[in-house]
């Protein structure tokens, strides 16, 4: 109890040291921008805490307004009240989260430390609130008014019931008391995470000086080594990162083995290097917290609490989907470890492939089976080109059309993409871009939303949405030139935009994305599926230099090599999501040691030495504060949806419009007001089969 009451009083604190800051604070007030975007050029670093501050005391009395309702409890005066409530608290954390994750600089991560705790305490205030419990489960078991409910109603009211259940509402007042505990303390576990994640990111650089060591290595990869470099204040040198953009090109082409070796470790032990930035100690207080929280809970795991709410249901069928899949894509893996090595052994190396090899001897050994090199690719690829074929896609499908706009507040200096989104001259919403790796910037690629839609009472509210990716950057030779991996990966986070763009439901709390972690990567995943068509490849891959459209030769090498690697990219895949779920299927912590938790969860998958997890335990942010905890496993879940649900696009044309209508309507504009698999079969008419996805791997 000192916690709270100590926290109650550095709140009124604040609050009174902030006295009179509303006038000039943009969050005091809607935006007065195109839109109503949010105001970032207005927007300072000062502004925050007291917007926090003033949002959580308005979300407060909100709160207490529908708590304390003399009438009687009804879906409108309570469920619906309370999805609308904390309007100006969900301004703010938007803003703040995302720009946290853009531009997290000290300043932000320290102001982050002060705020958690204060937003921690705040929902933890919502959720253990007696009286609106009540209320809410006064509607729940109220047959008389949950009969006369449309589906998508009922669908709220489950998710706030049930979300209100599995916070611990209704629990006896100690356990209660220790659930904001551990809230308390995984909040700041996620940040120390993630700081020390950005931290051990950074810190790694591999300096080069002598031009031998650039042996191997693409001009234009030199080139930008060089501008990383120069930025450095290293002019003259070369400097390669831990940044996937810097890191893969390298590992690919350089012929320098002891160098992809020391650049590889450096990505491999992030977080495991006994420093002030180690992260074992921090997992092990995630994996015992998240354990006794599971257990006031009800649940035996972590596991069991996570996955009771997905479309999965619990770990038994998780680990089943992996094993179908791990157990053909390792077949496929040792054949294309075997291949690898018998190249390596023709040019004079005897002694066995090592995982900072495979990169290298498998753009090889690809060269070599489809003629076919990656750097052929870059030219035609560029950022530019490839965001204007994603835009194809979608007019084609679903009638969007999208202008840039550069009247407009945007939330870094450095991002310049800008787009309104239109559908026949209707507003759709705004759809920002932010492209490029930067210090303050995470890593990884995401979609994420300022704004999303809604729609109460006749008032629609159009979505705000923005795609953030760690691309190649343009250098002073060449445009920003992607290569396959950023292709996809940009269709991918496009379709997670579409989702929030194409979302057409009355409520917030089950809008665009609000589903089942492993529903959520459907729209993303199938849409990767358009980028290396050759019908939308004729459209935007286009040499940067001539404008000519990439030549049909190339297409034909590309449609061949669709499967090669796939036996590593499913076993590394797999490999983390696997290592993901044991962690949270365990029962006991307290002799936990990571790296050997590791290293036996690896063995007994029967992983081959050359293929390290996609994330190793230390770095894996999905799962320690990411969304993903015991989750990971969502993208092969959904890729099994995606398989299935393309096939009917490729039976009829994957442009055909009944089946595209039927999709949006079914899937995209539906976001989760209705049952997630129930929503799939309206769409494709029976339930999803995993032979699409092992064809498509090339696995079966």
């Amino acid at each position: 109890m000192k916690r709270l009451i100590f926290m109650a009083a550095s709140t009124a604190m604040l609050l009174a040291g902030f006295e009179g800051s509303a006038q000039n604070n943009p969050f005091f007030s809607e935006f007065k921008t195109p839109h109503q975007v949010p105001d970032f050029q207005n927007i300072k670093l000062d502004h925050y805490l007291p917007a926090y501050l003033e949002a959580i005391k308005q979300h407060d009395a909100e709160i207490a307004a529908i708590a304390n309702n003399k009438a009687r409890p009804t879906f409108e005066n309570t469920i619906v009240a309370l999805d609308n409530s904390g309007e100006m608290l969900g301004r703010v954390s938007s803003v703040f989260g995302n720009i946290l994750g853009t531009d997290g600089d000290k300043a932000m991560r320290d102001l982050a430390k002060q705020i958690t705790p204060l937003t921690s305490k705040h929902y933890d205030d919502v959720n253990f609130n007696e009286k609106l419990f009540a209320r809410v489960k006064e509607v729940y078991n109220n047959k008389s008014i949950t009969k006369k409910l449309t589906t998508e109603q009922k669908m709220l009211l489950d998710k706030t019931f049930k979300g209100f259940v599995r916070s611990g509402a209704g629990l006896p007042a100690d356990k209660i008391e220790r659930l904001r505990q551990i809230n308390g303390e995984l909040s700041m576990l996620s940040l120390k995470f993630g700081d020390n994640n950005l931290a051990e990111t950074n810190n790694f650089r591999l300096i080069l000086e002598n031009k031998n060591d650039l042996a191997g290595l693409p001009q234009s990869v030199v080139n930008a080594a060089a501008v990383e470099a120069k930025k450095a204040g290293q002019e003259g040198k070369w400097i390669f990162t831990l940044q996937k953009p810097s890191m893969i090109p390298f590992l690919q082409y350089s012929q320098k083995r002891e160098l992809r070796e020391r650049l590889y470790n450096g990505y491999l032990n992030r977080g495991n290097n006994y420093n002030e930035n180690d992260n074992k100690e921090v997992i092990k207080q995630i994996l015992s917290l998240s354990k006794e929280r599971s257990n006031i809970l009800g649940f035996e795991t972590t596991a069991d609490y996570i996955l009771d709410d997905r479309m999965a249901k619990n770990a038994s069928n998780v680990y089943k989907l992996l094993d179908q899949v791990l157990t053909p894509a390792l077949k496929v893996a040792k054949k294309e470890l075997a291949d690898m090595q018998e190249l390596a052994k023709s040019e004079g190396m005897n002694e066995p492939l090592q995982s900072w090899d495979w990169w290298y001897y498998a753009e090889k050994v690809r060269k070599a089976k489809y003629d076919l090199d990656e750097e052929q690719l870059r030219p035609y690829f560029k950022l530019e080109n490839v965001r204007e074929g994603i835009f194809y896609v979608a007019n084609k499908l679903y009638g969007l059309e999208f202008k840039k706009i550069n009247n407009i507040p945007v939330p870094n200096k450095e991002l310049t993409d800008a787009f309104e989104v239109t559908e026949k001259g209707k507003h759709i919403g705004i759809l920002y871009m932010d492209y490029h790796p930067r210090a303050t910037k995470r890593v990884g690629a995401w979609c994420t939303s300022f704004r999303r839609q809604s729609n109460v009472d006749g008032k629609f509210v159009t979505p705000v949405v923005s795609i953030v990716t760690n691309f190649s950057a343009p250098t002073a030779e060449a445009p920003a030139l992607l290569n396959a991996d950023e292709v996809e990966t940009f269709f991918h986070e496009f379709g997670h935009a579409l989702h929030n763009l194409l979302s057409n439901v009355h409520y917030k709390g089950i809008a665009a994305t609000q589903v089942p972690r492993d529903f959520v990567e459907l729209p993303s995943q199938i849409n990767e599926h358009w980028a290396f068509q050759p019908e939308v490849l004729k459209v935007y891959a286009k040499h940067y230099k001539t404008g000519e459209v990439i030549p049909t030769e190339l297409v034909e090498k590309l449609e061949k090599s669709g499967k090669f690697n796939q036996g590593f990219a499913t076993v590394e895949y797999t490999a983390a999501a696997r290592l993901d779920l044991d962690y949270y299927t365990q029962k006991d912590f307290s002799e936990l040691d990571i790296n050997s938790f590791e290293k036996k969860s690896l063995n007994s998958m029967g992983i081959i030495p050359q293929i390290a997890p996609r994330y190793r335990t230390t770095y894996f942010s999905h799962i320690w504060g990411g969304g993903y905890s015991a989750g990971y496993y969502s993208y092969m879940w959904a890729e099994v949806l995606d398989a299935d649900a393309f096939d009917a696009f490729a039976q009829k044309g994957i442009f055909d419009p009944a089946t595209a209508k039927s999709f949006r309507d079914n899937v995209l504009s539906k976001g989760g007001s209705d049952d997630a698999m129930i929503m799939y079969k309206r769409f494709r008419g029976a339930e999803p089969s995993i032979q699409p996805l092992l064809k498509n791997r090339g696995l079966n």
